[in-house]
């Protein structure tokens, strides 16, 4: 239920974090992927790490295409390619997304707020609707955002970034409702803080780090692989009823 031989996925985002576990996961479930983030280099040698690393036999591949997800060009060019190279998109991650701005709302730059809007929604709303033609044509495809919890909770110091992630949770509901009689399945995950370059400024700081393990059962904060799995089922036969909701995966610390 959980083979994705056969699939071709875009992955947003996917040189480092989230996203390459994602990719690398994807891969030995046997689909081809598409490594996606602004530089060509570092996505070459993901993309090289993870052909190498598949199992003997496996029908997983990678390539390489390097994306800016503020150009709709870009993304445009991302789909192509991916298309010339792959053929029909089945399954799209968006993954990529950035914070420029760490600290109360009121202090916040008019462009930084535009640029984490930007950067976390329309960009994700502009890939969507450039694969889900294809995607609608042959009563197929799987969509998978990844939120955060960040878009479940009051914020003193991550507003925009909450509000950026509470939106990409409606988008996946949006989306599952537009879509779903063309089977169609679009979902969302959200993880808690995990151990990625990306929050390296909150669990490096031992107070913050402190205060996470602490909210949460597990004690410890995640692994990008932990997310990984997720977006398999999802991506898979065994996530073939589920649309429209959002996974949180934080070790619990939105229960306590």
């Amino acid at each position: 239920m959980f083979d994705l031989s056969g699939k071709n996925v875009i992955i947003t985002g996917s040189s480092k974090g989230i996203g390459k576990s994602i990719a690398e996961e994807m891969a030995k479930a046997g689909a081809k992927v598409t490594i996606s983030s602004r530089k060509a280099d570092v996505c070459e040698q993901v993309a090289a790490d993870i052909n190498a690393g598949l199992p003997e036999g496996c029908s997983g591949k990678a390539i390489a295409i390097p994306c800016n997800i503020n150009s709709k060009e870009a993304l445009q060019n991302l789909v192509d390619e991916t298309h010339e190279k792959l053929g029909d998109v089945h399954v799209l991650v968006c993954n990529a997304a950035l914070n420029p701005f760490f600290g109360p709302s009121m202090d916040i730059p008019d462009d930084a707020f535009d640029k984490i809007m930007s950067s976390n929604i329309k960009s994700n709303h502009w890939l969507c609707n450039m694969v889900l033609p294809e995607m609608k044509a042959r009563k197929d495809g799987a969509i998978i955002i990844v939120s955060s919890i960040g878009g479940l909770r009051g914020s003193s110091v991550l507003g925009a970034y909450s509000i950026s992630k509470a939106a990409d949770m409606q988008l996946a509901r949006n989306l599952a409702v537009e879509h779903g009689a063309d089977n169609i399945r679009v979902n969302a995950i959200a993880p808690g803080l995990i151990k990625t370059d990306f929050a390296r400024a909150l669990w490096e700081n031992p107070e913050t780090l402190k205060r996470a393990n602490s909210r949460s059962p597990l004690g410890r904060i995640g692994k990008p692989e932990e997310i990984a799995g997720a977006a398999v089922f999802m991506a898979s036969a065994a996530g073939n009823f589920l649309t429209g909701q959002t996974l949180t995966i934080d070790g619990g610390q939105t229960i306590t």
